[in-house]
């Protein structure tokens, strides 16, 4: 053999190893694109699923807002009934407040007419025990005399 044919042996050998190699490259190449392909797949049936899930809620969520819509209307309605009436209870709590401090003033009035009906009263008291002495020592003393 001659060194031609050793270096094209060399070659061959070389060649096929690297044919061997691109052939394994290759199928696990095709297995990975398999595998992304049949993942992909799945996504699209997730995507497709999730969509109807998305289309139905938003159906769903339209509704609950017209509903929402309309009982905030409706509250906002009742709000505006009810208005007036916060407004004539203020008015009545005022007025309270007005008659209470007059109760107030009236009893405080009342008191010191108390106060100096008592002290009347002590006086008158004190006055007929006077008149009362007065006349038993008047009696006492013409008693006396006449004795």
């Amino acid at each position: 053999m001659s060194g031609g044919e050793i270096a094209a042996l060399i070659a061959a050998i070389a060649f096929a190893v690297l044919v061997v190699f691109v052939i394994r490259l290759l199928a696990q190449v095709q297995k990975t694109v398999a595998s992304v392909s049949t993942t992909v797949e799945e996504a699209n049936k997730t995507i497709r699923v999730v969509t109807k899930d998305v289309d139905v809620l938003t159906s769903e969520v339209e509704g609950l807002l017209v509903k929402t819509n309309t009982l905030l209307n409706d509250v906002n309605g009742k709000v505006a009934t009810i208005d007036p009436l916060f407004t004539a209870v203020a008015d009545l709590s005022e007025s309270i407040s007005e008659l209470n401090r007059s109760g107030k003033n009236a009893v405080a009035k009342l008191g010191a007419v108390g106060k100096t009906t008592a002290q009347a009263t002590v006086a008158g008291k004190v006055g007929q025990t006077a008149l009362k002495f007065f006349n038993q020592q008047r009696k006492q003393n013409a008693n006396s005399k006449s004795e």
